[in-house]
């Protein structure tokens, strides 16, 4: 059976005074008796009363809550990003809601009209794989709700962001494969709608460029970016020919499912095919060889999607002028990549 919740009303009755009396003396209000606070608190106990916090937060006009939508909590690199996340927003006395959208746009979709009937004080989040529209985003800019995005944004919305130089990071990868002797240089990239493998697939062509390398198309994997998709393109990769002496992937999964294909065809790694991936994942140094990757500072990126939001709702201008930060990557140099 569900159990009532205790209400003032309910203390209020069981010792004959009004409700008023009772809310006044749970808030140690001056002009109420000792004797009355200390029954209103005797019976309080005694019938479990909780206050209503929530309530009493919409009626200050916010919750102390600000919601968060990651596409998956199974990945390090997002569980970082929500623990950076907790630790501002928890010292400034707010609670975190996070809800998964498993890279879904209907998913993702729901988990914002729900953050939104809750009532929410702000809304950080991370795009959806699936997500070509963004009308779901555009309600919360309307009712005045600060959005923030994390590692994928879209840059049509006029709302502040958080992000890693994705170009940047591609460029030193790419480039430190050259380094390393390699001159035909495969790349694993992600979807292209998807504005951080768009500047993945830049940094890398420029690097190439900058080197006097030539682009070759066929060398280019698109939407391959998970571990079975990552193995598919390793078979086409070394169909290639000449074949490539080395892969830039845009993922670690992907990188890591070349990782094991190769290993299948004993390919040796890195002396025939060196490898760098993207995002540097716990099993990335755990592997055999060791996986050379691109590290996005995950836990600085959730510590800075929080304080944008406080930033955003200190603001004393009218209009809020929205703020991108961007993080700079760091190459993580690894057994896969290290020839020289």
């Amino acid at each position: 059976m569900n159990k009532k919740r205790t209400t003032i009303q309910d203390i209020a009755n069981e010792i004959d005074v009004t409700a008023s009396t009772v809310s006044r003396a749970l808030k140690d209000h001056p002009r109420i008796s000792d004797s009355t606070k200390e029954s209103v608190l005797r019976v309080a106990k005694e019938l479990n009363y909780q206050p209503n916090n929530v309530a009493a937060s919409l009626r200050k006009g916010h919750t102390k809550t600000i919601g968060i939508v990651v596409p998956t909590a199974d990945r390090i690199f997002f569980s970082s990003i929500m623990k950076g996340v907790e630790e501002v927003a928890n010292n400034a006395g707010y609670n975190v809601i996070m809800s998964q959208s498993y890279d879904s746009y209907e998913k993702e979709k729901t988990n914002i009209r729900a953050l939104l009937e809750a009532r929410v004080d702000g809304i950080l989040a991370s795009i959806a794989m699936e997500t070509k529209e963004y009308d779901h985003y555009q309600e919360v800019i309307s009712q005045g709700i600060p959005l923030i995005f994390y590692d994928r944004a879209h840059t049509s919305l006029n709302t502040s962001s958080v992000e890693i130089d994705d170009y940047q990071g591609a460029y030193n990868a790419v480039q430190h494969l050259i380094e390393q002797g390699c001159k035909h240089i495969a790349h694993f990239a992600g979807p292209q709608h998807i504005k951080i493998y768009q500047e993945r697939l830049r940094g890398y062509k420029d690097a190439l460029k900058d080197h006097e390398l030539p682009i070759e198309n066929a060398f280019i994997q698109k939407n391959s970016i998970k571990l079975n998709s990552g193995r598919r393109a390793a078979e086409n990769m070394l169909a290639q020919q000449p074949r490539p002496d080395a892969l830039f992937s845009a993922s670690d999964y992907a990188a890591m499912g070349a990782i094991q294909k190769l290993k299948e065809q004993a390919i040796t790694i890195p002396d025939e095919i060196a490898i760098v991936g993207f995002s540097n994942e716990t099993f990335t140094s755990l592997v055999e060889p060791s996986l050379s990757t691109i590290d996005q500072h995950t836990h600085n990126m959730g510590k800075s999607a929080a304080q944008l939001f406080f930033d955003q709702i200190n603001q004393q201008q009218d209009k809020v002028i929205p703020r991108k930060v961007i993080l700079q990557p760091e190459l993580i140099v690894r057994e896969s990549s290290l020839k020289k």
